[in-house]
């Protein structure tokens, strides 16, 4: 009976160390035979992913792992290099903490991109709408029943080329339709079509689901056109900012110029209209969110990313490099990627992508092309750009650049 009673607490003494060391193993704990004798250190995890996959990953300059793989590391700062042949390097310095995993996500971009075409008769004065989904363009280049307004719709699935996702709603044989400003409503139904005049200009409301065979002139009613678009406006910002906590709503109603909410809607980038400090709103604060240091103290006329789910705050310019940008005819500098993780930013006449807190900006092009002028894909698998191609005797057409 003894022994029984021995084997049996021996047995359980064994499964109960066995399930302890199982959890220090998974928190992270190693066997550390540096100092002579065997000690349980703690360590932290790192997680690096890429896409494309199968890049190799270098910590602090030693090649110690591919991408889809989990390391231990012991606590402290680490430069972390995420390398694949035929793309940009991507590259960040990360903070390993005791029995935390911590990720090394990384977009990796090709080093020669390459160009495709979209539309060939010219294209001017893009502009997005608010879904990012959809292009809106004037052609004049062309005959009078070929120019006009054509809308480039990025979610389709064309048979042969992409050229054939744009389609016509609206051609010059009622008015000059190709010298229009396009605007788009807040919902993206419909688009303003200001075409200028020697004495003033006209304004017609186009759907934008088929071709307009008789344009409403809007011109005289514009007030409550616009009165109903901002209400449209209103709604909808008032829609995502009552979902967010008390103590935040009042920050971003009080302090915040929002350009745009991620497409996952959450995270903002915003201009700061006040110059303030932003005070914790989860407390206490979470642990494995992203290491790069935050900025709380915010500075007016700064371009700032606000982490809604990890209560992080990321300068990303100290100001917009060109104001007149955020005219509500002309595209900003700085867009959402649709992935909702980096920032398409095109100046000085080159097209980067960064991530939303600001680190890891690589240039994907630096050919010509038409300032801010630039556009995601849907499905981030490209960029839009106008460009001429450096031909002046051209019409500038819009080609995207190939991401993957």
């Amino acid at each position: 009976m003894r022994k029984q009673i021995f084997v049996s607490g021996l047995v359980l003494f064994f499964m109960i160390l066995a399930t302890v060391l199982v959890i220090l193993y998974g928190k992270g704990y190693r066997f550390d035979f540096n100092k002579g004798t065997a000690t349980i250190a703690g360590t932290g995890l790192l997680v690096a992913t890429s896409n494309p996959d199968g890049a190799q990953v270098f910590v602090n300059g030693h090649l110690t792992t591919a991408t889809d793989n989990t390391i231990n590391l012991n606590p402290g700062t680490y430069d972390v290099k995420i390398v694949k042949e035929g793309y940009l390097p991507w590259e960040k310095t990360l903070v390993i903490k005791n029995e935390v995993v911590t990720k090394a996500d990384a977009l990796l971009f090709p080093t020669a991109p390459q160009l495709e075409s979209i539309t060939n008769l010219g294209a001017l004065n893009p502009v997005m709408d608010p879904s990012h989904t959809k292009i809106a363009y004037t052609v004049a280049s062309q005959s009078a029943t070929k120019n006009g307004v054509y809308i480039l719709d990025t979610t389709a699935r064309p048979i042969l080329t992409l050229q054939s996702s744009s389609s016509q709603i609206a051609n010059d044989t009622v008015n000059t339709f190709s010298k229009a400003k396009l605007q788009w409503s807040p919902d993206g139904s419909e688009l303003l079509a200001t075409i200028p005049g020697t004495t003033s200009n006209t304004t017609y409301l186009l759907q934008t689901n088929g071709f307009n065979q008789n344009p409403q002139d809007v011109t005289e009613t514009m007030a409550s056109v616009n009165a109903e678009w901002n209400l449209q406006k209103q709604d909808k910002e008032k829609a995502l900012t009552n979902a967010l906590p008390a103590s935040l709503k009042n920050i971003v109603l009080s302090d915040f110029q929002v350009i745009d909410w991620s497409p996952d809607q959450t995270k903002i980038l915003y201009v700061a209209s006040e110059s303030a400090n932003i005070p914790y709103i989860i407390k206490p604060r979470l642990i494995g969110t992203d290491s790069t240091p935050e900025v709380r103290n915010i500075e007016k006329g700064g371009i700032y990313v606000y982490d809604i789910k990890e209560d992080r705050n990321y300068k990303i310019l100290s100001s917009l490099p060109d104001e007149q940008n955020l005219d509500i005819y002309s595209p900003s500098p700085l867009m959402w990627f649709p992935d909702s993780k980096h920032l398409i930013y095109d100046h000085s006449k080159k097209v980067d992508i960064m991530e939303y807190d600001a680190q890891n900006e690589t240039t994907i092009y630096a050919g010509p092309f038409i300032d801010h002028y630039v556009f995601p894909w849907s499905d981030g698998s490209r960029v839009v750009i106008l460009t001429d191609l450096g031909n002046p005797y051209t019409s500038p057409n819009l080609y995207t650049i190939d991401l993957k």
